[in-house]
């Protein structure tokens, strides 16, 4: 049989398969049983005590465009990383789909910069 590179992945997926389902079985047996339903406990609760009052929870969205500009720095990070570490061995023509792909991260870093309503930082 010849040997390809998805070998490992194979490999790997296969080990995922056979580690995760025997968990997943030992869990549905080992869980407990919902045996009778007791009404307090689901019941909301703050620190262990009965709250007080209407809850209320409020977010905060002040740092959303924040949120969203680690995430696209975080995936684009990772994408650079590996096509920089092997773009030696890569054709010329593996570079317009890289390009392509920072243009869509920029304009979500640029979406993300509109949010913020800093626009003028670059």
């Amino acid at each position: 049989m010849a040997e390809t590179g998805f070998d490992t992945l194979w490999l790997m997926i296969l080990f995922g398969i056979l580690a995760s389902v025997p968990a997943l079985i030992l869990a549905k047996i080992v869980a407990p049983r919902r045996r009778f339903v007791n009404p307090v406990k689901f019941l909301p609760m703050e620190c262990g005590q009965v709250p007080l009052g209407e809850g209320k929870a409020r977010f905060m969205m002040q740092y959303y465009a924040y949120v969203i500009m680690f995430v696209v720095f975080d995936v684009m990070t990772i994408f650079l990383y590996v096509w920089g570490t092997s773009l030696l061995a890569l054709p010329q023509v593996v570079t317009i789909p890289i390009i392509v792909f920072l243009a869509i991260l920029g304009a979500a870093m640029g979406y993300a910069m509109y949010l913020s309503g800093k626009k003028d930082i670059w």
